[in-house]
């Protein structure tokens, strides 16, 4: 992928932001277990940054989605993965069907009000019984004349404490399996939506993470984003913006704990020498060095194929599968190089060690990667009858 001026220009504002307006305060975010998500958010938009690729008729730049990719870079230098995830969600996971095949009326209501930071969004799939498995969902929208009602409860879903309004994906008609789901917006002041509770996590501590329910939650049917009926669809072309940011931010994120990890090996001295010094070290650090590279570029290529048109879907699992895979390899061998320092809460390493697992989880598993790239390349099993 080729970065023009322009390009770099973003980077730099971006960069800028984070430096300034985050990083000073990830670690009281992060003691907190939440950040100020409204107020970020504003700040955000005022300067182009949730909506980079979206039209400029909604408050975006109407740039092409290699600007996404800048952002998300950049993000990844945030020194946590919470914050970046919730910003992810809002530019690159609940708005993506929204602004591809929401009507132009409900693209005024919500999609430009968060693009311009007015709006806190959230997607809404995963549920108690229905995590990867996307076509197990069981939250259902009744028709009731020009309205839904909806029935039904989702878990693990980011931002979901303090969303103004969610992409809810639910039942629009009987049956099982992935027919009939639709995307519906759902604003959270709805009677009958209720933050059941908010998720104690392993990591990521500064994102506010829920579990939702809905009671009788009645919104119009004009909410339906795009076809009722197609919502299974549209979601799965959503997660590969999903599933590539995240592999994005993944290859950044560990590059800046490698680079980190060089620093403290040759200011670390051991035996009479450095920490480098030691082959085992500076081998397996080239070796990482490499592995984040290529899947650099595998993420660049899914980008640039994505801006052309193309179906990327087995070249985004596998780059979504190699970035959690990697980051784990990351978190591990770096964990090891900084020795007890790694261990301290007060330092970088460990907050990135926990933070790093989530990838091979969020966003489809990657047992779930592995089951598509197996499908692409017909090498699945028969099914029985």
């Amino acid at each position: 992928m080729k970065f023009t001026q322009e390009h770099q220009m973003f980077r730099q504002s971006v960069r800028k932001f984070v430096e300034n307006e985050i990083n000073p305060y990830v670690d009281a975010w992060e003691a907190a277990e939440e950040f100020p998500s409204h107020d970020l958010f504003k700040k955000m938009g005022n300067l182009g940054f949730l909506g980079a690729s979206y039209p400029e008729e909604y408050g975006g730049l109407g740039l092409d989605y290699s600007y996404n990719v800048v952002l998300a870079e950049e993000m990844a230098r945030i020194k946590c993965a919470g914050v970046p995830m919730a910003i992810a969600v809002q530019t690159d996971m609940a708005t993506p069907a929204l602004a591809a095949f929401g009507s132009d009326e409900l693209k005024r209501e919500f999609l430009a009000p968060a693009i311009r930071g007015e709006m806190v969004a959230a997607i809404a799939v995963s549920e108690p019984g229905a995590g990867s498995d996307v076509a197990a969902i069981a939250t259902r929208a009744d028709s009731d004349g020009d309205d839904y009602v909806i029935n039904g409860s989702k878990i693990y879903i980011t931002n979901g404490c303090k969303a103004d309004w969610l992409c809810l994906l639910a039942r629009t008609s009987p049956g099982t399996g992935f027919r009939g789901m639709s995307l519906i917006v759902v604003p959270t002041q709805t009677p009958g939506v209720i933050v059941s509770r908010k998720l104690k996590k392993m990591g990521n501590l500064s994102s506010d993470t829920a579990e939702l329910h809905f009671e009788n939650v009645r919104v119009p049917k004009r909410y339906c984003i795009g076809e009722e009926g197609m919502g299974f669809i549209l979601q799965m072309q959503q997660f590969q913006k999903e599933r590539l940011i995240g592999s994005i931010m993944g290859a950044e994120g560990a590059e800046q704990i490698v680079r980190m990890t060089i620093r403290y090996c040759k200011e670390r001295k051991t035996f009479g020498q450095p920490l480098i010094d030691n082959q085992w070290i500076h081998f397996h650090i080239a070796e990482l060095l490499t592995e984040i590279e290529c899947l650099r570029q595998l993420n660049y290529s899914c980008a640039r194929r994505l801006i052309e048109g193309e179906d990327v879907t087995r070249e985004v699992s596998m780059a979504k599968l190699k970035a959690g895979r990697l980051v784990r390899q990351v978190a591990d061998t770096c964990m090891q190089f900084h020795g007890g320092m790694g261990y301290m809460e007060d330092y970088p390493m460990a907050r990135y060690y926990r933070d790093a697992r989530l990838i091979s989880i969020g966003g489809g598993a990657d047992e779930i990667m592995l089951g598509i790239i197996a499908k692409y390349e017909d090498i699945l099993p028969s099914r029985k009858k």
